[in-house]
C-alpha cells in the first residue's frame, strides 16, 4: 500500500521525469519506515475499538 501511495504522491509532485524511479524508490522507503511503525502502535487500539462495535456469535 505504501509503494503504490507514495508512486500516485511522487508521480504528482515531481512528475515523471527522467529521476522519477529513483526519488520514488526514497519516497516509499520513507514512507514504509513511518507506516509501518505507526501501524504496530495503532492496531491494538483499533482491535479494542472493533471489539466494542461487533458483536460476535456464541460457539
Amino acid at each position: 500500500m505504501t509503494f503504490v501511495v507514495s508512486g500516485i504522491s511522487t508521480a504528482r509532485s515531481a512528475g515523471l521525469s527522467p529521476g522519477f524511479i529513483a526519488i520514488w524508490m526514497s519516497a516509499w522507503g520513507l514512507s514504509w519506515l513511518v507506516a509501518f511503525p505507526v501501524l504496530l502502535a495503532v492496531m491494538p487500539i483499533v482491535r479494542r475499538i472493533v471489539g466494542l462495535i461487533v458483536e460476535t456469535r456464541p460457539g
